[in-house]
């Protein structure tokens, strides 16, 4: 079977776009983020684009595109409508799939569930994106927890920013999770650079 990974983070901002980007473009793979909220400055599939080297046909539409960059459930509520997971079903592709969810795993989506939720609903397998600045033992611990505790099957964990080897190794170790590896800050941040820190810090075969 094609893999089909969910890539979800500690927390909003920690590159889990970035990293998706680079997971997507080193799998060519469909890229799905099933619900953007925010427009203001682009949406993060049109980020993909620029970043994961796919083609335009790769990159899936979004299911709610909303207009405040806020928590999905109150997004959907200022624009006047509500989140129906049965739209949320992940597409049948004859390839690899990545999808991204919306902040961190704990986000709801409406009143009554959250992403972990859906992700177990999905019976996709997660990588949590992390990163490496002060707080993530805490917060990488707890996302991990939350997705076990649903059921769902996590790949390992993937870092962003400067390296924390004590940070990375702890929470690989009490997590019971692979590190998965490593992107640095990128300056500057395009596809092939990104494509370059991908191959150096990962291994492909982990998510195959």
């Amino acid at each position: 079977m094609m893999p089909r990974i969910v890539v979800t983070g500690t927390d909003t901002d920690v590159g889990k776009t970035v990293f998706a980007a680079a997971l997507a473009g080193a799998l060519d793979a469909h890229y799905w983020k099933p619900v953007q909220a925010g427009l203001d400055g682009g949406s993060d599939s049109g980020r993909m684009a620029a970043l994961s080297g796919l083609q335009p046909d790769r990159i899936l539409a979004e299911a709610y595109r909303l207009t405040t960059p806020c928590s999905p459930h109150r997004a959907a509520a200022l624009d006047g409508v509500a989140i129906d997971p049965e739209r949320l079903t992940l597409p049948v592709l004859s390839g690899p799939l990545v999808v991204e969810g919306a902040g961190g795993a704990l986000v709801p989506l409406n009143d009554t569930m959250l992403f972990a939720d859906l992700f177990a609903r999905w019976r996709a397998p997660a990588v949590i994106v992390a990163r490496t600045a002060l707080g993530t033992i805490n917060h990488s611990l707890m996302t991990i927890e939350a997705l076990r505790s649903r059921g769902v099957t996590i790949l390992g964990i993937a870092f962003v920013g400067e390296a924390q080897e004590d940070s990375e190794h702890t929470i690989a170790r009490l997590g019971k999770v692979r590190r998965l590896g490593r992107l640095p800050v990128l300056d500057p941040l395009n596809s092939d650079t990104l494509a370059h820190a991908f191959a150096a810090s990962f291994t492909l075969t982990d998510f195959q």
